[in-house]
């Protein structure tokens, strides 16, 4: 079992050692709450709180997507070393060159997904991503298509750049949420662009073959163009496959601009080092025409830790990928004991589960009232598109104790409600 790195998060913490799963040592942010989990040790020290847990003292933060469980000791061994050796100059072109390396080396040992070096490009995250696709890749004027329940910054970053965005729901059919193609046909019949994610988030899916083949049908016949969002791809539960999207088809491909991280695998979303896969010819030839440089292009410190998690890394992701998948079946458990009437399918990637507690009479906002009485800190479901305002996306990446803590909270506010009259 590979060592963990401890994670400290907010100032009025709990430091809960030997009380975890297989002993790791894990640091959260709710005295209160953890407090019969393990001997609690205050830091006040605001220095190492993390986003996840600074947004509000006392609560258990399970809104943004970063994991409680540290990242891989050779990617902290990596990030000393260059610490070390004073190694914190702007990116060299050498160390932006192996992350995209080991990044398409990665995707053919994990996907099966040949990638050309050449076609991979370092971005500071996948928003910035978006906003290098939408500026030089899509065509002006035409209009954003988003599936929803989405990723909120899909919303609200075409919007900053002067796009319209329509929003399609997606449909629930047979236990799995689909994609309403025809509803995409409509939307994208004058020609724009689609933003997919996969592996889902907030929903947990991984996208079947078959409807991405049918997508990419409907992409073509329109003219229009996609950004694939697949972030997520390194977080797949047994029983599910990702499938790239662009490497359906060579129709996909070259409609399809990808973006992937070692952001939610290896937990190091602060580093800043996406990368930009552009399997369109014309993409490409348009990149190294136009001398294209984003204008977050990623830091040095995230190329090391890319390179890092890529190559080294993956007996430490597998580990992690049980840790959350032990959570996920535990958050099934729990939720059925603890708030019977919420609506929950168990992601089939990600640490992310998106809950609908409609059957509950809630306020307009339901993460705001469990924040303040449940102390549960969890994402708005109206964030994710129109449509979805009874619902709630929850993080399970944290300590199981600490999870089971915080649904019985959970099943305390929600109990106090009564049921919604259907």
């Amino acid at each position: 079992m590979s060592e963990y790195t401890p994670l400290s998060t907010h100032a009025a913490t709990a430091q809960i050692v030997n009380a975890t799963d297989q002993g790791m040592l894990l640091r959260t942010g709710s005295a209160a709450l953890t407090a019969s989990v393990g001997s609690p040790t205050s830091r006040h020290d605001h220095r190492w709180t993390t986003r996840k847990w600074e947004v509000a003292p006392d609560h258990v933060g399970a809104w943004i997507a970063e994991s409680d469980f540290g990242t891989a000791p050779a990617v902290t061994r990596a990030l000393h070393d260059a610490v070390d050796a004073g190694f914190l100059t702007y990116l060299p072109q050498h160390t932006a060159a192996e992350a995209e390396r080991e990044c398409a080396a990665f995707l053919k040992r994990r996907f099966a997904w040949d990638v050309p070096v050449e076609r991979v490009h370092l971005v500071a995250d996948v928003v910035e991503g978006l906003r290098v696709m939408l500026r030089n890749f899509a065509a002006p004027g035409q209009p954003v298509v988003v599936p929803t329940p989405c990723y909120a910054p899909f919303l609200s970053t075409p919007r900053k750049l002067g796009r319209a965005v329509i929003e399609v729901p997606s449909v629930q059919a047979d236990g799995r949420w689909q994609l309403d193609l025809d509803g995409i046909e409509r939307a994208l019949s004058g020609g724009g662009v689609l933003v997919l994610c996969n592996p889902h988030n907030p929903l947990g899916q991984v996208m079947r073959e078959a409807e991405m083949v049918l997508l990419a049908e409907v992409v073509d016949r329109t003219g229009s163009r996609v950004f694939s969002d697949e972030i997520h791809a390194p977080v797949v539960y047994a029983g599910a496959h990702h499938i790239p999207y662009a490497s359906t088809s060579e129709i996909a491909a070259q409609h399809t601009v990808t973006a992937t991280a070692t952001s939610k695998g290896w937990n190091i979303p602060g580093l800043k080092a996406a990368q930009l896969i552009l399997t369109s010819d014309a993409d490409q030839q348009l990149w190294v025409e136009r001398d294209i440089v984003p204008s977050q292009n990623g830091s040095i410190l995230g190329a090391i830790g890319a390179i890092a998690a890529y190559r080294d890394s993956a007996e430490w992701l597998d580990e992690t990928i049980q840790r959350f998948d032990r959570n996920r079946r535990l958050l099934t458990e729990l939720l059925r004991v603890h708030a019977p009437h919420a609506r929950y399918h168990e992601p089939e990637a990600t640490y992310l589960a998106w809950i609908d507690l409609s059957a509950y009479d809630l306020p307009s906002r339901p993460a705001e009232y469990l924040a303040q009485h449940a102390r549960v800190v969890t994402s708005e479901g109206a964030d994710s598109g129109v449509g979805y305002e009874k619902w709630v996306r929850f993080n399970f990446a944290m300590a199981p104790e600490l999870l089971t803590r915080a649904v019985e909270s959970l099943g305390r506010a929600l109990a106090s409600r009564p049921l919604a009259e259907r």
